[in-house]
């Protein structure tokens, strides 16, 4: 059992920047791809990116490329969320999840087995 615990979440201004963290209990993080979502109010959850286990191949959706950047230390079984230019809509609880699969650029919740219990980011204008 995988245990995942986002941080650094807050309230920011638009165009400010934040960077979440999730750190992961399993030893063996560097087997896992991870991801992050997010959920806004009377939204389903929707993908932001991923990151393969060596941390070397990212993918974003596209709402978010350009401004977000996945990054992973698999010393420190984290795995980073940094968000610039933010913006009103990017507001909602943010989750990390892992997935014990060696594809790359999974975007389907469905694929991931283990889910933090998720960070929340207000963006004002």
């Amino acid at each position: 059992q995988v245990q995942l615990v986002e941080s650094g979440g807050g309230l920011v201004q638009a165009g400010g920047s934040l960077r979440l963290s999730c750190a992961a209990s399993e030893r063996i993080f560097s087997l896992y791809t991870m991801g992050w979502f997010r959920q806004a109010p009377g939204k389903e959850r929707e993908f932001v990116g991923t990151i393969d286990r060596s941390g070397g191949r990212t993918d974003y959706a596209d709402s978010v490329k350009g401004r977000f950047t996945i990054s992973r230390d698999n010393g420190k079984n984290t795995v980073y969320l940094q968000m610039a230019n933010l913006k009103p809509g990017d507001t909602a609880v943010y989750y990390c999840a892992a997935a014990p699969l060696l594809r790359f650029g999974l975007r389907n919740s469905g694929d991931y087995t283990y889910w933090g219990r998720g960070t929340q980011v207000n963006v004002s204008s």
